[in-house]
């Protein structure tokens, strides 16, 4: 590689090495005028580009200009910031994405959990605003049925026929069912169901038992209780709402363009984190 291939810009005092093509990728831009001498306002200094813009900044430039794309941190918020960056050094692609706060914005997202008991069974039914972090928590619960006999969900000796797992209940994209405890089966036989819920590897079939390791599952997520409530006394229905605001795990913006063309910018999130 020639030494003329090679430009290192010291920017707000942070030194930077990359290729002249890297620079040159939207020709209209400042860093690609730089190079040609038509933008005075970047000195050259012993063999250093000279910008007196913010440093830490600047490499999210870099590795939109390495990339064709910019993959943020989860807490970055110098959305503004990074957008006049990008307006200063002419990246007006990059400038107009950054623009769209509705791809920026954290969301609120609301859960919420119903909890019934019926006799020795208990009933789940978990509703979320956002549909990946029913996924999410579609693959966490695990249910298992089985035989046992004995008297009921409080027995402490789990059944000794090999547990089957069963598919939870998917009534829509936004919410799962599922439950717990025995039921009467046939003579002294019960049909009982227990619930794992990852990454804790217990069986449990009892239903309050159930609904602590979810609470705290949910807690341990990010998620905030804001209420509880009683639905029904009789039937001891209760309901727990959640909220937290989330944010993707990065946004990325995808350029379609060839290098050294102008293109067309489109924006898109990635789905690093599971329903977080």
């Amino acid at each position: 590689m020639s030494i003329r291939e090679v430009v290192i810009l010291s920017v707000g005092g942070v030194r930077f090495v990359t290729r002249a093509s890297t620079l040159q990728q939207f020709p209209e831009s400042r860093l690609a005028r730089m190079l040609n001498d038509e933008d005075r306002e970047f000195k050259l200094v012993s063999g250093e580009f000279f910008v007196d813009r913010d440093g830490a900044l600047f490499s999210y430039i870099l590795d939109f200009l390495r990339t064709l794309q910019v993959s943020l941190p989860t807490d970055f918020t110098d959305y503004q910031r990074l957008q006049r960056e990008a307006e200063f050094y002419g990246l007006c692609h990059l400038a107009d994405l950054l623009n769209q706060e509705h791809l920026l914005k954290p969301r609120l997202e609301i859960l919420e959990v119903c909890f019934s008991l019926q006799e020795m069974q208990a009933f789940f039914r978990i509703f979320c605003s956002c549909s990946t972090t029913i996924e999410s928590l579609a693959e966490q619960i695990i249910v298992f049925t089985g035989q046992q006999s004995g008297q009921g969900w409080n027995s402490p000796f789990p059944s000794q026929t090999p547990l089957i797992p069963l598919p939870l209940e998917r009534p829509s994209h936004h919410d799962i069912f599922f439950q717990c405890g025995t039921e009467y089966s046939a003579g002294d036989q019960f049909v009982a169901r227990y619930v794992s819920i990852k990454p804790d590897n217990r069986k449990l079939i009892n239903g309050t038992n159930v609904l602590g390791l979810l609470l705290d599952t949910l807690l341990r997520d990010g998620f905030r209780l804001i209420s509880t409530r009683t639905v029904a006394s009789e039937e001891k229905v209760e309901c727990y709402s959640f909220e937290r605001m989330k944010r993707a795990a990065g946004l990325t913006i995808m350029v379609n363009q060839t290098p050294g063309t102008s293109g067309v910018a489109q924006a898109k999130r990635s789905q690093v984190q599971k329903g977080k």
